[in-house]
């Protein structure tokens, strides 16, 4: 039931690789002056399960992913962690409000929010976005786990909208015709943009049934995680071709905003929690209604909840009370 994602190498593993030469090593001056010896990370593996039976009910495993940490090598930047975990700017940037997101402090410990709830619309079969997390989720038609990726959503002006869609079309290293409104406002842009590396399209597209949506890949991967589109979805180029794969021509796709998620696992309450404004909601008469729905707001630790929706850290939150070992019963 349960498959392990591993986080793609990235840039600490260079580093290190470099360091293991057979060259004699400098001097070192003066051990005070000496930068602080930092060890390599252990591997963040994700693991990502869900079953959903009915839509709008996940309940088997609402909460998916575990929340890892690792500690900042020299030259490290939250930018590249973002990708190597597959996170969205957003996401880390969140989760470490105290560090540069640049130039982090080598030795500091980076939160890996590599856990989430599930969005209440999900449903099998379904494609669910949410775009107050900058997150989508693909659900499997029969039993089986959720694949996750994050996205880059349309920016000030260009909201990505919210609804219900088909994927009407999928196409491989698509041409881009950019619409007069965008070369209104980039003239210097030609009526066609061919595949390749400089396509803002990516490698792949899938058109959803509101004509000018597309859920694609990008050629600037630092979008992702960001308000940066003219309202697509823009995913790494590296997830793209996954979920063109398993995604088919006539799947639904449900766009949503849910600032907050509520869920249990293993019989402790979770919220998570995303500042949108768009949205429109109190975030923390929303998070008590939610919780009130499903009957579990006797069972929070009103403090652990007021604690998360100060700190807004984006990832599944423990509100639990422990009154006694048994105090929830789900």
């Amino acid at each position: 039931m349960f498959e392990r994602f591993h986080p793609r190498p990235g840039a600490w593993l260079l580093l290190v690789a470099l360091g293991a030469g057979c060259a004699p090593l400098p001097p070192v001056p003066d051990a005070k002056e000496a930068p602080p010896v930092v060890a390599e990370p252990p591997p963040c593996p994700i693991i990502r399960v869900a079953s959903c039976s009915t839509p709008g009910e996940c309940k088997e495993v609402e909460v998916i992913g575990a929340v890892c940490h690792r500690t900042v090598l020299p030259g490290d930047s939250l930018i590249e962690m973002a990708r190597e975990y597959d996170l969205g700017f957003n996401e880390i940037e969140a989760a470490n409000p105290t560090l540069d997101a640049y130039v982090p402090t080598p030795g500091a410990t980076v939160t890996l929010p590599t856990s989430w709830i599930v969005p209440r619309a999900a449903a099998p079969g379904r494609v669910v976005v949410n775009l107050s997390e900058m997150r989508l989720f693909q659900f499997p038609k029969s039993p089986g786990p959720v694949t996750t990726f994050p996205v880059g959503i349309g920016s000030e002006g260009w909201a990505t909208p919210v609804g219900t869609f088909k994927v009407i079309q999928k196409q491989v290293n698509p041409a881009w015709y950019p619409p007069a409104s965008i070369r209104r406002e980039e003239p210097d842009l030609p009526p066609m943009v061919p595949p390749g590396p400089d396509n803002p399209l990516g490698t792949h597209a899938l058109r959803l049934s509101k004509w000018s949506i597309l859920i694609h890949g990008t050629d600037t991967p630092f979008a992702v995680g960001r308000r940066a589109s003219h309202g697509c979805l823009r995913l790494y180029p590296e997830d793209i071709p996954v979920l063109y794969g398993q995604v088919p021509v006539g799947a639904e796709v449900r766009i949503v905003r849910e600032p907050v998620k509520v869920g249990v696992r293993a019989g402790r309450i979770y919220v998570e929690i995303h500042p949108d404004e768009d949205a429109k909601v109190d975030l923390a008469a929303e998070a008590r209604r939610l919780l009130g729905r499903r009957g579990l707001l006797g069972s929070v630790d009103v403090e652990k909840l007021d604690l998360a929706l100060k700190d807004l850290r984006g990832l599944p939150v423990d509100v639990t009370a422990d009154r006694s070992p048994s105090a929830l019963a789900l």
